[in-house]
């Protein structure tokens, strides 16, 4: 199995650095999820801008019509170009549960799903939100909703929920529901997993929370290769950087003591097979 070192790429920005994504002129983008701030950086790994827009910011896309669409603690929002929220859609409101980790599909649509504070089994839900204006609570019963996201020919998703220790494929029907689910790749007893991103040839990446590692599984479920990251708990991952040929990877120093130096920075690495521009929300 080939191994990959990453790199820093940042110095510590986040508590705990979630969400990566590029935001088109606005550079990449990393979510201080906790914090509830959208973090800006540069191609030379610097910070140019912090915008607070809650208690919990889950995730970030771009929308097609300008500005952006994110999942806040209880729901979702809608912002403008200069990161202020113009509508917001409240998926519930009784305190112990928060979004966590969402990505827009081929067809525009937004997902995010959910987890209770305390990791509470199936007090999550997998989320949709449509681009005019609908709420779908696609799967209840989720324990922690985490990393999701599609193939370049829009034919698959992948999805963790990190109580199950894997991650599974989704498969959309006609009417774009969810028509299946199954399990791809199980990692139990290696780690939590955590947040994905899916390469140009439908391999993924998943990041291993408290293992340092990052492994990838080609189309077939079959583990070929590893990064290491000199932080125990590493997030997500996105491809960025010339062409999305580069991968980029946020830490946390959540819930640490004695939390490593790096952790809360971004790190980067080359893969051998690049990715892809993220999916925008249509709305």
């Amino acid at each position: 199995m080939k191994r990959i070192e990453a790199e820093q790429f940042t110095k510590r920005l986040t508590d705990h650095g979630e969400g990566p994504v590029r935001l088109d002129r606005h550079g990449l983008a990393v979510l201080d999820m906790l914090a509830g701030d959208v973090v800006l950086i540069d191609d030379s790994g610097a910070e140019t801008r912090r915008e607070h827009l809650g208690e919990v910011v889950a995730a970030i896309r771009p929308r097609r019509s300008g500005g952006f669409v994110a999942g806040l603690e209880h729901g979702f929002c809608l912002l403008n170009d200069r990161f202020a929220v113009t509508e917001t859609v409240t998926c519930w409101t009784a305190p112990g549960v928060r979004m966590n980790d969402g990505a827009c599909d081929p067809l525009g649509r937004f997902w995010c799903g959910s987890m209770a504070y305390d990791l509470t089994p199936g007090a999550g839900a997998l989320w949709r939100f449509d681009p005019a204006g609908g709420v779908v609570e696609a799967i209840e019963g989720i324990g922690c909703s985490n990393g999701l996201a599609w193939t370049r020919d829009g034919t698959r998703g992948y999805y963790v929920d990190s109580l199950t220790g894997r991650v599974d494929i989704l498969e959309l029907g006609p009417d774009g529901a969810i028509a299946d689910r199954r399990p791809f790749a199980d990692v139990t007893g290696e780690g939590f997993p955590d947040g994905i991103a899916v390469d140009l040839v439908g391999g993924v990446w998943l990041a291993l929370f408290g293992s340092g590692l990052l492994l990838h599984f080609d189309g077939t479920g079959r583990r070929d290769a590893e990064i290491a990251v000199p932080v125990r708990q590493v997030t997500a991952c996105t491809f960025a950087g010339p062409d999305y040929s580069e991968l980029y990877i946020t830490t946390s120093r959540f819930g640490l003591t004695d939390p490593e130096a790096a952790a809360g920075a971004v790190f980067r690495a080359k893969p051998d097979v690049g990715g892809f521009a993220p999916y925008t929300f249509g709305g």
